[in-house]
């Protein structure tokens, strides 16, 4: 940072100044760690020389926050992979159902909302597509905070709902199923080439909120890449130029996540036995009726209050799964 020519690039900069600062907090955790084992060790001599009620209360609850401490570096620990630290952009797509399943996906939408809200995370909606009667089709989020990827890696999967549907006269118990589909938000120092001509490029009118002017302009993009079949689209911004330069990213971050789980299925294959829990598997499962339960099929982690996890109450599942053994690095 000390360079001249330090500022000559500016985005690269900015990740730089971003990573150091990351470092120096893990930096400063330890010191601190540090100062608590020393202060700990010289409470233990005190308390072997003159045993003292008050004393020995205190070592306890230095030693209760040290330890506090450690499991936040191991859980640090564990968001070693390469886009830990990145930004998230999160996909929730209904499953077959109809309403039911539309609904679950904006309950989902809504959980995973509240979780960035309680962490201090921001997050943004880049599209959405409302449901028939209720819900939503699917919707697009960029989750902005320090390891967010890293964290909500932990989500990809299939969330199954079991519950007395709202919208059954009858009120019979019904299941419904929605995915979830977590990439990091790549930054320039990852090279994809897209071509031009193998891009189709549609705009349209955004259906969300936003005022007069983005519901009367052609301002919301979608890209299809046509080699691949992937698309995409966004239509948060007013300008029809920014929501297409957030496609262009967005695109790049789904071909290097099919790139990724391409050699990920190559590796398993060698390695004879699949290593981590497809995108397609069923994760966790949220219970209603007849009983309360929301347990994480992967880690086993469970809890009676479903309510508290659909405010957004995530950070047990998460931390199981980055403790436990179907966490690989990404």
């Amino acid at each position: 940072m000390a360079a001249p020519d330090f500022w000559d690039d500016n985005e690269r900069a900015q990740l730089i100044q971003k990573e150091r600062a990351r470092i120096g907090l893990q930096v400063e955790a330890i010191d601190d760690l540090s100062s608590a084992v020393e202060d700990i060790e010289v409470l233990l001599s005190l308390l072997k020389e003159s045993p003292d009620e008050d004393l020995a209360e205190e070592g306890r609850l230095e030693l209760e926050k040290a330890e506090s401490r450690i499991r936040t570096l191991e859980l640090e620990k564990m968001l070693s992979g390469r886009h830990d630290g990145f930004n998230a952009i999160v996909e929730i797509n209904a499953g077959a159902g109809g309403t039911e399943a539309q609904d679950w996906a904006e309950m989902l939408l809504r959980m995973y909302s509240r979780w960035v809200e309680n962490r201090k995370f921001s997050s943004t909606v880049l599209d959405i597509q409302g449901g028939d009667e209720a819900g939503i089709k699917s919707v697009t989020i960029l989750v902005e905070g320090d390891s967010a990827f890293g964290f909500l890696r932990s989500e990809r999967g299939v969330h199954r709902l079991v519950r007395i549907s709202p919208f059954d006269s009858n009120a019979r118990r019904h299941t419904s199923f929605a995915s979830v589909s977590v990439m990091p938000e790549l930054d320039d120092s990852v090279e994809i080439e897209i071509r031009d001509d193998e891009l189709r490029i549609d705009t349209y009118r955004a259906s969300g909120a936003g005022g007069q002017h983005i519901n009367k302009t052609d301002s919301a993009v979608r890209i299809t890449h046509e080699p691949s079949g992937i698309v995409v689209a966004c239509q948060n911004e007013r300008s029809q130029h920014k929501n297409k330069a957030t496609c262009m990213k967005l695109l790049k971050t789904k071909l290097y996540e099919v790139e990724m789980e391409k050699k990920r299925e190559e590796a398993d294959q060698i390695a004879g036995e699949r290593q981590k829990i497809d995108f397609g598997s069923q994760i966790r499962s949220y219970v209603m009726q007849p009983y309360q339960m929301v347990k994480d099929l992967r880690t086993d982690f469970e809890t009676g209050n479903v309510q508290s996890v659909l405010d957004g109450d995530l950070d047990g599942f998460i931390e199981s799964y980055l403790m436990s053994d179907c966490n690989v690095p990404n």
